[in-house]
């Protein structure tokens, strides 16, 4: 953790400290220090970070629960348009008294830092393969274009040496429908 006591990240906790049941709730609005994310999707510099954040003193320190609210932007993972969706992550961290070493989060002079776990939270769902909408059809693998929804599922490119099979598929298939036909 960061050993720095100002920012809009950071907290005063103590009015709460060594006081188990006390409980403050804060409502925060940051814009993000920087970019959050390092896929196709992030988090961008400046964008406003909501964050609902409750501060419970227990007897080992400060448990810091919440939910934070902002907007990822990037690319569709399978047509490449840019997209914005929201991002609502819940966290939970308990930052400890100092000298307890059991945590990863410790209590400095009595103020809690919320920017690396707020952040971690927020990269951790942001989506591995993001989409526009979940049935996006995606680029046409030949052409490079946008394929369009009526297209459904691609066929894949037939090999050469097997095209000569595939049209006497293709023959055979459209004299078996004149076959049915005729039958009836």
């Amino acid at each position: 953790m960061k050993n720095r006591l100002s920012g809009p990240f950071v907290l005063r906790v103590r009015d709460i400290v060594r006081q188990p049941g006390e409980m403050r709730e804060h409502e925060l609005t940051i814009p993000a220090p920087e970019r959050w994310g390092q896929g196709i999707v992030a988090v961008q510099k400046d964008r406003e970070i909501r964050i609902d954040v409750r501060l419970e003193s227990v007897h080992e320190g400060v448990l810091v629960s919440g939910t934070a609210y902002t907007d990822f932007e990037g690319e569709c993972s399978r047509c490449l348009k840019a997209i914005s969706q929201p991002v609502e992550v819940e966290f939970q961290e308990l930052f400890e008294y100092p000298g307890q070493e059991t945590s990863d989060y410790e209590l400095q002079d009595d103020h809690v830092d919320l920017e690396t776990l707020v952040r971690e939270a927020i990269v951790l769902t942001l989506p591995f393969q993001p989409v526009c909408r979940p049935d996006c059809p995606g680029l046409d693998p030949a052409t490079g274009e946008l394929r369009s929804d009526e297209s459904g599922v691609a066929q894949e490119p037939i090999d050469p040496r097997w095209a000569a099979l595939h049209k006497l598929t293709e023959t055979e298939s459209a004299s078996d429908a004149v076959k049915t036909r005729e039958e009836k």
